[in-house]
């Protein structure tokens, strides 16, 4: 079964045909409409645009924004550059995946709500330790405010 929809597809190819950065933008238009790259999605955009299939996985690859895997509605990622890293960044990405489920401290959650990754810096050494959910930023966060962190997004799940 498809986890896209080709008109979809078949619309970015027409809107982006013949620009420069038309592979990357047409790249990031499917992964917003579908939530990934799916295999199905780069495997017929390939042979829908005539784009060698190995140029798009190498793209795909290349770039952290894009994902090959399913990714969650909410997307915690979790400083872990000099600064943050010295200030617990590392037991904090912990203290999230084990709220979240997720043994490998990484990964997306079974319900697909949220993806928890690592960063190498967010920019924002000042405020260390810092977790981005979606565009929030939070700073100065400590073990003890993770639950109450994430219970702001699941509450807005339930709505």
């Amino acid at each position: 079964m498809e986890s896209f929809n080709r008109s979809f597809i078949d619309g970015f190819i027409k809107k982006y045909q013949g620009g420069k950065s038309s592979l990357i933008a047409t790249l990031q238009e499917i992964q917003g409409a579908c939530g990934y790259l799916s295999r199905d999605a780069i495997t017929y955009f390939s042979t829908a645009s005539g784009v060698p299939l190995s140029k798009i996985y190498c793209i795909a690859t290349f770039y952290r924004s894009f994902s090959l895997e399913p990714r969650g509605k909410n997307i915690v990622s979790v400083c872990l550059g000099t600064a943050c890293h010295v200030k617990d960044g590392e037991n904090i990405s912990s203290k999230l995946g084990r709220e979240l489920g997720l043994e490998a401290n990484e990964g997306t959650t079974p319900d697909r709500k949220f993806t928890l990754e690592k960063v190498r810096c967010l920019g924002c050494c000042s405020m260390a330790p810092v977790v981005r959910v979606n565009e929030d930023t939070y700073g100065n966060v400590h073990q003890s405010t993770v639950p109450k962190l994430l219970a702001t997004y699941r509450k807005a799940e339930k709505r």
